[in-house]
C-alpha cells in the first residue's frame, strides 16, 4: 500500500465519513490500484477493499484472484457468483452509511470519477449513500514527499537547460539559413531529454504562427512548418527524472525570431503574462493568510483578466493542472471553465499556472508551476518569462 491505514483512518473520521470503498474492474480504477499497490497485479474479475473509519481494512475479492492480492495486508472475503460477491458487499459495509468512492456529483471532477454506475447503483441499493472520494485521492495520491520535490527541481533545471540549447539551435538555423521544421526541432528537445535522462509521456509541443493557436498542436514528420526568420515560436515541454516515483515540471514559453515583434503578439503576450502574474498573487495571498482557496476560484481570477481585455472567447481551456507522477495529476486543477473543481488547495502539491489566448493567426500561452509547501510557496522554472524571448 502507498497509504498508512491510521493515517487514512484520521481524515475519514475528520471528513465524517464511514468508509471508504475502492473498486476496480479490469483496469477502470487506475487511482485505486495505485493507492493499493496493485498495478502490476493480474486482476480479471472485480473486487473491493473496504477502509472503515474504525476497524480492520478488508478485502472482497474473486476466490481466484486471492494470490493477486498477497502483498495487501487485510482479510480477504471470498466469491465465486455475483450472488456471493453482493451478499459479501452487504456485509462488509453493514452499520455504515456514507461511503467515499471514486466518484463525482454530475461529473464535475471526471478525473476521479471512475467507479461504473451500475456499482454506484448496487452501493446504493444496500442503503448507502456515496460520496466522492476526490479529497482523500488528492490528500493520499497527489501530496508530495520531500524526495519528490527534490526530483521535480532537478527536472526543471534540466528543462531549462534544454529549453535555452533548443533556442540556441533556432538561432544557428535562422542565422545560417539551415532547413528547420517543427517536428524536427521537437525531436531534437526529446534527444535532449534522453541525453540528460529524462523522460516524457509525450514529446513537447513545438508550433508556429498559426500553430501556435492550437493549444495541442502535434507537429508530423511530413508537413510540419519550416521555422523561419519572422515566425512566433512556443515551446511546451514537460518532462520528469528517468526514476521511480519522479515528478513531473512542465513549462510554456515563446519567442519570436526577429527584432522588430509584432504589436498585437506584445499585446496578447502583455494580457496573458499580467493573468498569469494575478493569478499566482491571488493563490500566494491567500496561502499566505491560510486562506481555504478552491481550483475553480483561481481559474476565475486569470479568465477575468483575459475578458477584461476582450480575449475571452479565445481563453478555451482551464488555467492549469495538478501535477504528479503524471503530468496530469490527481490533484486539483486550475477549473472553473472545462469543469468546476472544488477541490481545496492543499499543502505538499504542486500545480501549474497556464493561461493562454489563441486567435486564429498565432497563440500565446505561458507556464509556470507552483509548489505549495507546509510554510511557503515555491515557484518552479528558473528564470520566469518575463518577456517575448527575441531570437
Amino acid at each position: 500500500m502507498t497509504m498508512d491505514l491510521q493515517e487514512v483512518q484520521a481524515q475519514l473520521k475528520a471528513m465524517k465519513l464511514d468508509g471508504w470503498l475502492l473498486y476496480d474492474f479490469q483496469g477502470l480504477n487506475p487511482i485505486a490500484r495505485k493507492l493499493l499497490g496493485l498495478q502490476d497485479a493480474m486482476l480479471t474479475r472485480r473486487w473491493f477493499c473496504w477502509i472503515p473509519a474504525h476497524g480492520p481494512m478488508t478485502l472482497l475479492c474473486h476466490s481466484i484472484e486471492r494470490q493477486g492480492f498477497e502483498q495487501l495486508p487485510a482479510p480477504s472475503v471470498l466469491f465465486s457468483s455475483w450472488e456471493e460477491m453482493q451478499a459479501g458487499l452487504e456485509r462488509l459495509l453493514r452499520g455504515s452509511s456514507r461511503v467515499a468512492m471514486e466518484y463525482s456529483p454530475q461529473c464535475y471532477i471526471p478525473y476521479v470519477s471512475r467507479v461504473d454506475g451500475g456499482t454506484l447503483e448496487l452501493v446504493r441499493s444496500l442503503g448507502k449513500t456515496v460520496v466522492s472520494s476526490a479529497d482523500l485521492v488528492q490528500y493520499f495520491e497527489a501530496r508530495w514527499s520531500r524526495e519528490q520535490l527534490q526530483t521535480h527541481l532537478q527536472a526543471s533545471r534540466l528543462l531549462m537547460d534544454v529549453l535555452f540549447e533548443t533556442f540556441d539551435q533556432v538561432r544557428e538555423a535562422t542565422g545560417n539559413r539551415i532547413h528547420l521544421t517543427e517536428y524536427e526541432l521537437q525531436q531534437s528537445m526529446c534527444q535532449r531529454y534522453r541525453d540528460r535522462g529524462l523522460e516524457s509521456s509525450s514529446p513537447p509541443i513545438v508550433a508556429v504562427n498559426r500553430n501556435s493557436g492550437n493549444p495541442h498542436y502535434e507537429p508530423s514528420p511530413e508537413g510540419s512548418a519550416p521555422i523561419r526568420p519572422g515566425d512566433l515560436l512556443l515551446i511546451d515541454f514537460w518532462a520528469k527524472l528517468s526514476q521511480p516515483h519522479a515528478v513531473y515540471a512542465d513549462y510554456t514559453w515563446v519567442a519570436f525570431l526577429g527584432e522588430s515583434i509584432p504589436a498585437e503578439i506584445v499585446r496578447v503576450w502583455d494580457v496573458v503574462k499580467e493573468a498569469r502574474d494575478r493569478t499566482l498573487e491571488f493563490v500566494r495571498s491567500k496561502t499566505g493568510s491560510r486562506t481555504a482557496v478552491r481550483g475553480w476560484e483561481v481559474d476565475g481570477v486569470a479568465r477575468q483578466v483575459i475578458s477584461r481585455a476582450g480575449f475571452g472567447q479565445y481563453f478555451i481551456h482551464r488555467t492549469g493542472h495538478s501535477i504528479g507522477e503524471s503530468d496530469h495529476g490527481n490533484g486539483a486543477n486550475m477549473d472553473g471553465l472545462e469543469t468546476r473543481d472544488e477541490r481545496l488547495l492543499i499543502p505538499r502539491t504542486c500545480f501549474s499556472i497556464e493561461p493562454g489566448i489563441y486567435l486564429p493567426d498565432f497563440g500565446i500561452r505561458s507556464e509556470l508551476n507552483v509548489y505549495l509547501g507546509e510554510e511557503e510557496l515555491l515557484v518552479t522554472g528558473d528564470p520566469i518569462q518575463q518577456e517575448i524571448r527575441k531570437i
